[in-house]
């Protein structure tokens, strides 16, 4: 298992090779197992293998094709309406469509989410998770006709690995690490810490082709610009209030 984690990667090509029915239930029962606040699961797994919903899926991923070339994809969403739906059956008033809720059903659903990953990468599977899923969250809930109360939160691709990438530098663990209370970086410190990434023959590539100084400035003027990410806010908090997650 040590082994399967430190090399974890993220794969893009996949073979279409479907997934044994087998290793799909242990990674479901793995992500199940996963912990939960007050065991109340406040997540749900959509399992889509049928190829005309992974194309409809597809535009919400911005076109990458791994959604329909890997035979599986999952959408793992914070939900709290099997849990208030219990509530109600049992005479009971469920006060779980609020911004706390939504935080613990997303803590739920992202503990579930890497259960099911180790699980799938232990069985020579490959996975790749999207972040496109809070972009389109509202279209993806529409293609799998999610109820009131479930949002998608994030999406795993997984299948076959058609390719082996090398692994994704990572910053140092000092950068990451801190023991017994947070400890403040100095200016000098950041820029060791970020040294051998600023320094990489990708870095370098990456700076000319967008005619830029430095990375932090490929981050903030082209992958994730300001007002692309208040954009993505305001239509996520929409979603939440209109699908009853963010009502008090």
């Amino acid at each position: 298992m040590k082994n399967i984690i430190l090399n974890h990667r993220s794969i893009r090509k996949y073979k279409s090779t479907p997934i044994p029915e087998e290793v799909l239930s242990e990674m479901l029962v793995a992500a199940s197992r996963a912990s939960t606040c007050g065991n109340m699961q406040l997540y749900s797994l959509i399992v889509t293998r049928d190829q005309a919903v992974r194309e409809e899926l597809l535009p919400c991923h911005f076109g990458q094709q791994m959604v329909v070339e890997a035979p599986c994809v999952i959408t793992i969403c914070a939900d709290i309406h099997r849990f208030s739906m219990w509530c109600e059956q049992r005479d009971t008033e469920p006060a779980y469509d609020n911004f706390a809720w939504f935080l613990t059903a997303t803590i739920d659903a992202m503990l579930a989410t890497q259960n099911l990953i180790t699980t799938a990468e232990a069985n020579k599977l490959g996975i790749c998770v999207l972040g496109t899923t809070i972009y389109t969250a509202g279209d993806i809930a529409r293609v799998l006709e999610l109820p009131k109360g479930v949002i998608p939160v994030t999406t795993v691709v997984v299948g076959y690995p058609d390719e082996k990438p090398g692994l994704t530098d990572r910053l140092p663990m000092d950068a990451i690490v801190h023991f017994e209370k947070y400890r403040e970086y100095t200016a000098a410190e950041i820029d060791e810490l970020w040294a051998e990434r600023e320094e990489s023959a990708l870095t370098k590539k990456l700076l000319e082709e967008n005619g830029l100084p430095n990375l932090a400035r490929i981050f903030t003027e082209r992958r994730y610009v300001k007002e692309d990410n208040l954009a993505v806010s305001r239509s996520y908090l929409d979603l939440l209030k209109k699908r009853g997650l963010f009502n008090q």
